[in-house]
Formats: structure tokens, sequence, C-alpha cells
């Protein structure tokens, strides 16, 4: 059984737009959402980014059932953790059981631009670590003294948390954050072709033993870029995602999303963006992709489509894809926030 989910793009569109996006996804039969939590878009002209948390405060009170959380957010260089903690009870007392967080090591558009600080790799993990550790600590609702080499905190605490636990996702996608993941994590948050690579998952396996957690119950949740119509059309949408071939391997430390286009721009052609996304009219060809990461291990799926037209795309998944697929629509207590036990 797979879960699919859709994604709520804050580089894409205005938080309104998101708003409505996310209740017809809900309403096509969807089963979770995530958003975006940027400062800067990845690009300057994709042209937006409102901010994550407040969108979500707001989509809760329009949704009824389907869980809702970050896709993903960055705890350590812009938001204190311990903020990080806060938002999160809230939204966890606002929509109980209905709230996970995602979280990961962040990026320079986001977190160099606005604090003028940026570590490397080893720096940015072991804040994520310590961020992790920290807001777990503060979720027990107990008075909290936190010595990290990067955070520190004396006599805290939050006053209102949520009766029932709020999962917290890691975002991976090499074999040290795999570790990361499957050790700090309830679950993994990574791309299609990352979970099916069984070095990667035998790293994030490796770590949630080292843990005491079973890596095979665990949620492996996927981000799937697609397209509804042919290639040449796909262009256009492409345009605004160019980023997306050199992400991890260039951008990520560049903090300013103009020179980011611009190197995409000269450097990138739109077909090298095309082959990382699933495009056709044929329900087919979306009903293969998300049967192929469902037996790669990915346990939830969720929807990108790079196009401005979002309805027709949640359209066209409600009437063609998701009936053809093995999945069901559950109750939030058997949701993707109450699958796994959340680590205390």
């Amino acid at each position: 059984m797979v879960s699919v989910g859709f994604v709520l793009s804050h580089e894409q569109f205005p938080a309104p737009r998101l708003l409505d996006l996310g209740v017809q996804a809900e309403e096509a039969g969807f089963d979770m959402v995530w958003t975006s939590d940027h400062f800067h878009p990845w690009m300057h002209n994709q042209g937006h980014s409102g901010q994550a948390w407040v969108t979500l405060a707001a989509l809760g009170q329009r949704l009824k059932r389907i869980p809702m959380g970050t896709g993903v957010t960055c705890p350590t260089y812009r938001y204190h953790p311990a903020i990080v903690a806060q938002a999160f009870a809230s939204l966890g007392v606002l929509y109980p059981g209905r709230v996970f967080l995602g979280v990961g090591s962040g990026e320079a558009i986001n977190e160099e631009a606005v604090t003028n600080t940026w570590g490397d790799y080893d720096e940015r993990s072991e804040r994520l670590k310590e961020a992790i550790t920290l807001i777990r600590q503060l979720w027990t609702g107990n008075w909290t003294n936190y010595n990290g080499d990067y955070y520190e905190t004396k006599d805290v605490r939050l006053y209102d948390i949520p009766e029932q636990g709020i999962p917290i996702f890691v975002a991976a996608g090499g074999e040290s954050s795999m570790e990361l993941a499957g050790m700090h994590g309830d679950g993994l948050i990574t791309d299609a072709e990352a979970a099916s690579t069984d070095k990667l998952r035998d790293a994030f396996s490796t770590g949630a033993r080292a843990a005491a957690k079973r890596p095979e119950q665990m949620p492996i949740c996927s981000e799937s870029f697609v397209f509804v119509g042919d290639a040449k059309e796909a262009d256009h949408a492409a345009k605004l995602w160019r980023f997306i071939v050199h992400s991890w391997d260039k951008y990520v430390e560049n903090p300013d999303p103009r020179a980011i286009l611009e190197d995409a721009k000269k450097n990138i052609a739109l077909d090298e963006v095309k082959k990382q996304w699933v495009i056709g009219s044929d329900p087919q060809t979306h009903i293969e992709s998300i049967e192929k990461q469902a037996e790669a291990g990915v346990t939830h799926i969720f929807i990108h489509s790079g196009q401005e037209d979002q309805e027709s795309v949640i359209d066209f998944y409600a009437k063609e894809v998701l009936p053809n697929v093995n999945h069901e629509l559950m109750e939030p207590s058997k949701h993707l926030v109450h699958e796994m036990q959340v680590t205390s």
C-alpha cells in the first residue's frame, strides 16, 4: 500500500492559491500535502516565497482529513530550533494527529541570505542533529536545559504541546545524510532515485538500527516531479526548475536566486530538467511511475507539478491515476502521522 500526496510549492504560487489547491487535492483523493519552506525561491524567475507555517495554519482550517507538513524546514540558521518546536507544537495542538515536520540541513539561498552564516556540510549536519534533539526535548513539555556546540538554552519549556506526537522526517540524498536520517528521524524524505539505491538505503538502515529502530517500518517519502501534457508543453515549466539538475551539487552553496537563475540559463538545457520528470497525458505513464517507486520501497509519494495549471493536474490524478493505484483514503489516526512510533 502506498500513499500519494501533493506538493504545495511556495516558490510557484502565493499562499491564497496554495490554500485552494490544498483543498482541491484533499477533495480529489490525495492522502496528504506538504509545502516548501523557503525565504527565497531557488531561482528569481519563480517569483514567490510565502511563509510556510502561516500557510499551514490557514490550510488546517480548510482541510478536513489529510495530514500536512513541510518539505522541508531548515531548523538551524534562520530559525532557532526552539522556535521550530514551538511553531509545530502549536500546529499540532490546532490540528491533532495531522501535522508532520520535515527537516533538512538547508540551502544558502535561505540561510546564508538571511543570517550571513553558512557552514560546510559537517557543520550543517551537526547543527541538524542538535536541532532535532532540542526540538524533541521541548516537545516533552518538560523544563529543558540544552548545551550543545551550536545551541544553548537555559530553563525553557513549551506550555502547549499536542497529546499526539509529531513525527520528524529528515531529508537526505547521500550516504552520510541517509545515516543521519535513519538515526535521528522518524522517516526519510528523498527522491525516487536515492530511495531505490541500495547503498543509500543501507546507510539509512544502519542509522536506524543504531538508534534501536526498525528501518523496514519507517516511512520513506519521495518527491516526484510530473507534467501532464507533452514534452514540448513542459518547456515553460522547466524554465522555472532548471536548478534541480544541480541543486545539491552546485547551487545549494549559492545565496543569490538571481545568480542561480543566470547560471542555470547558461549551463542547463531544458531537456536535462525534463529527463528528471514524469511527462505525459497517458495515465498509465503516471501510474507506472508510482508503482515503480512503491516497488523500490517508497511508502509516501508526493506529486509535484511544475506547471501553471495545477487544477488540471489534480483533476487528472483524481479521475485517471489515483483510482488505479494501490492506495486508500485513510483516517488521520491511521495515516502518515501515526504509521510509525514517534521517537521520544
